[in-house]
């Protein structure tokens, strides 16, 4: 006589000749009979009994002690492998409200209000293969992408991966950002992200300081739900007509926006317009975007430059973009971030006219003048305070000793 064991299968994650640091698990939770885990992996010969045990321990901490799992591994580092049994769980119907999270690695220091962010590599989240080197090129900040780059079945997932990355990634100096999906979808992202402590939250499509409110009510409530007092900035993401025409009650919504920024693919979608590698078409929404951020003292940074081979299209984009008053732009290639740094940087002979105000006003200072003047020049205050900043910023960046 045959009994009927009650099944509940769910599957996650993609393996294949063309995937790595992936695995694809397939589970099939059952009422009795214990676990059963086949294993197919690349590394097998040297990691097999690791992966299994894992596995095992994942699976026992998710309250699947009986059933059928199926891992195809291509190289996918611990983190992964459990964020990815978490998912094909989860969709199994099975382990909501439980959390199994890596091991905490140390966390960086806090990211400051004001720090430089010139470049911002953006990595799909639900790309494995992309997180554990992105730090090497030389961003200064990585964003962990939950919304354009996710399909929308694997929202999910992806949020389960973001989430142990933060945990268990060294990404060095890299400011640790996270766009998270449109409202209300987005509050899901929050949940899961939030408590794992990264720098700054993209809001995507935002067009109301409504919106921005309900973010940071959600990223508050979290962090005193948890108990956490590090800083967690904010960042809208202007991408509509409306957005820009709110541009400033966005961007003084709350007192976490650090910086305001525009997405140009979707403004000029709404617009009805294309999008040209001049910018003709955005200039006066750029042109508010900046404004708006100064009169609210937050940074204003630029969309991407989606031309991943146009790179003097990139480099006179970036030198245009801060002779707008931008601080940075979005990056969607490793390869844009130098030329990115290089179009923010300050050039020579903008460095060697800053250094000889500076020193002028530093020698009427001494003095006690109160006029400054270079030759036969006067130089007023406001041109003193730019050249300060312009200084001090090619000092952070090391053109200046």
């Amino acid at each position: 006589m045959s009994i009927a064991i009650e099944s509940r299968s769910g599957e996650a994650g993609h393996s294949g000749p063309e995937i790595r640091s992936d695995l694809h698990v397939q589970v099939e939770a059952r009422d009795h009979g214990g676990l059963e885990i086949e294993l197919e992996s690349r590394v097998k010969q040297y990691y097999g009994d690791s992966i299994r045990r894992q596995a095992d321990e994942v699976l026992h901490e998710l309250g699947v002690k009986h059933g059928r799992v199926k891992i195809r591994d291509e190289g996918a580092l611990p983190f992964v492998i459990s964020a990815r049994i978490e998912a094909a769980v989860r969709r199994a119907g099975l382990g909501e409200g439980t959390r199994v999270l890596p091991a905490q690695i140390a966390l960086p220091e806090s990211s400051a209000r004001d720090r430089r962010r010139r470049s911002r590599l953006y990595i799909p989240g639900s790309e494995p293969k992309y997180f554990i080197n992105a730090a090497l090129h030389g961003a200064d900040a990585i964003i962990f992408d939950l919304e354009d780059s996710v399909h929308t079945k694997e929202k999910d997932a992806a949020r389960l991966l973001v989430r142990n990355a933060l945990r268990a990634v060294d990404f060095q100096q890299c400011e640790r950002m996270v766009r998270i999906n449109q409202l209300p979808v987005g509050l899901k992202d929050l949940d899961e992200v939030v408590p794992e402590y990264p720098d700054l939250i993209l809001i995507p499509k935002v067009e109301h300081a409504s919106q921005v409110v309900e973010v940071n009510r959600r990223v508050e409530e979290i962090m005193s739900d948890y108990g956490l007092r590090r800083p967690l900035w904010l960042m809208p993401i202007l991408e509509s007509a409306l957005g820009i025409e709110n541009a400033f009650a966005i961007a003084t919504a709350c007192d976490k926006i650090v910086a305001l920024t525009i997405g140009l693919e979707d403004y000029t979608a709404d617009l009805g317009v294309v999008k040209t590698a001049s910018g003709t078409e955005s200039l006066y929404a750029r042109q508010r975007v900046v404004n708006a951020a100064r009169a609210a003292g937050v940074q204003a940074i630029d969309s991407v430059f989606g031309d991943v081979a146009d790179t003097d299209g990139l480099r006179a984009w970036g030198i245009n973009s801060r002779a707008l008053g931008f601080e940075g732009m979005g990056c969607v290639h490793p390869s844009q971030i130098p030329i990115i740094h290089e179009a923010f940087a300050p050039t020579a002979a903008e460095i060697e006219k800053a250094q000889k105000i500076v020193a002028a006003y530093r020698d009427a200072q001494e003095r006690g003048l109160g006029v400054v003047s270079l030759g036969s020049k006067m130089i007023d205050p406001p041109v003193v305070q730019r050249a300060l900043k312009l200084v001090e910023r090619a000092q952070a960046i090391g053109l200046v000793d």
